[in-house]
C-alpha cells in the first residue's frame, strides 16, 4: 500500500500550484521565484526533456533555503521516477494512474499524485492507498464532476489540473476543490499576480 497523505502538509493552506512546463532553466527559475514571492509555494516541473530535468534540479536547489519543495510532473515511466529522484524532486505528478509508477515513486521517497478522470480510476487509486488525486483534464470534467465523486469517495482530495487559469480557478475552489494547478496559462505574466489574489 502506498500513502500520499503527505500532500496535505506539502500544499499547506495554499490552494494553488504552478506548473512550469517547457520554460527552460532561466525562465522556470524566474517564474518560480515570482510564484514563491507571491505565496504560491507548490511548484511542479514536467520532466519531458533533459532541459526540463535540469530546470527541476535548479528549482529544487533554489527552493530548499526557503523551506519549500518542488515536484516532477508528467512522470510516465520508471526512468522519469529515477530522473525526478536524482534531480531532487520531493513528489511526482502523472497525467494518468499507473500503479507501477505510484509504487516506484513511493519507494524512492516521493509521494505520487496520479491523474484520474473516471470513477474506475479513482477506485483503483484508492485501493492502492492514495487519498490525494489529480483530476485531469479538470476544465473538461467540469466542477460538477467533483461533487459527483465526493459521494462515493469522501476520503479523496482532488487537485484540479488542465485548462485552469485565474478566470476559472475561483469556480473550482468554490466547488470545494482543495488545490488548483495552473500550467500553460502562466505564459501570460498577468496570471501569477491574478492567481495570488485568490490566496486572500
Amino acid at each position: 500500500m502506498t500513502d500520499n497523505s503527505s500532500f496535505r502538509e506539502l500544499f499547506g493552506e495554499v490552494p494553488l500550484m504552478a506548473i512550469l512546463r517547457g520554460m527552460g532553466v532561466e525562465r522556470s527559475l524566474a517564474v518560480a521565484t515570482t510564484a514563491w514571492d507571491l505565496g504560491i509555494t507548490a511548484v511542479e516541473v514536467p520532466v519531458q526533456t533533459p532541459t526540463d530535468v535540469e530546470a527541476l534540479r535548479v528549482l529544487a536547489e533554489a527552493a530548499a533555503p526557503r523551506g519549500l519543495r518542488v515536484g516532477a510532473g508528467t512522470v510516465v515511466s520508471l526512468e522519469h521516477v529515477r530522473q525526478a529522484r536524482d534531480a531532487g524532486a520531493a513528489f511526482t505528478v502523472s497525467p494518468g494512474f499507473d500503479a507501477e509508477i505510484v509504487r516506484a515513486s513511493h519507494e524512492a521517497g516521493m509521494p505520487s499524485l496520479p491523474g484520474v478522470s473516471t470513477a474506475t480510476e479513482v477506485q483503483a487509486a484508492v485501493k492502492e492507498g492514495l487519498t490525494w488525486l489529480k483530476a485531469f483534464p479538470a476544465s473538461q470534467l467540469g466542477t460538477g464532476w467533483f461533487g459527483a465523486m465526493r459521494g462515493p469517495f469522501p476520503g479523496v482530495t482532488f487537485v484540479a489540473t488542465g485548462g485552469m487559469d485565474a478566470t476559472n480557478a475561483p469556480a473550482y475552489l468554490d466547488a470545494g476543490i482543495r488545490v488548483v494547478a495552473v500550467g500553460s496559462a502562466l505564459e501570460d505574466p498577468e496570471q501569477l499576480p491574478a492567481l495570488a489574489k485568490l490566496l486572500g
